[in-house]
C-alpha cells in the first residue's frame, strides 16, 4: 500500500530534492510551502508522515507539530522535523513539540529515504 508523505518547507529546492528522493520509494508526496498549508493538508489528506522544516512563514514547524499532535484526528501521524537548526537544544525542542524524529540539513538523499522507511515501519 502506498504511503502518503507531506513535505513542508518554504524552499523550493528542498521540496524538489525531497520529492525526487521519495520518488525512489513507493510514496505519494504532497507539498506545502508554509506552516498553515502544511497543517491544512495534513488534516485533510490523512497522511502517514509529515516532514517539517522549522523555519517557515505563517506557522513554524514546531507550531504545526504541536497542532497535529494535539488533534485526535492527526495525533498518531508520524512527524519528522528536517531543519538546518542542528544544535542539541533545537533537537530537544522538536522532540518536546511531539516530533517522532529529527533530521538535520544538509542531508544525504539515501539517508533521508532510509530514515523515512524506518519511521513508517515503526507503525
Amino acid at each position: 500500500m502506498t504511503k502518503r508523505v507531506l513535505v513542508a518547507d518554504d524552499e523550493e529546492e528542498i521540496l524538489a530534492l525531497i520529492s525526487a528522493t521519495l520518488g525512489y520509494g513507493d510514496y505519494e508526496v504532497l507539498l506545502a510551502h508554509n506552516g498553515e498549508e502544511a497543517l491544512r493538508l495534513a488534516q485533510e489528506a490523512q497522511v502517514d508522515l509529515v516532514l517539517l522544516d522549522i523555519m517557515m512563514p505563517k506557522m513554524d514547524g514546531l507550531e504545526v507539530c504541536r497542532a497535529l499532535k494535539a488533534d485526535t484526528a492527526t495525533a498518531s501521524t508520524k512527524v519528522v522535523i528536517i531543519t538546518a537548526l542542528a544544535q542539541e537544544a533545537d533537537r530537544r525542542r522538536a522532540l518536546e513539540a511531539g516530533a517522532d524524529d529529527y533530521f538535520a540539513k544538509p542531508f544525504s538523499p539515501t539517508t533521508l529515504l532510509t530514515k523515512v522507511e524506518e519511521i513508517l515501519a515503526r507503525g
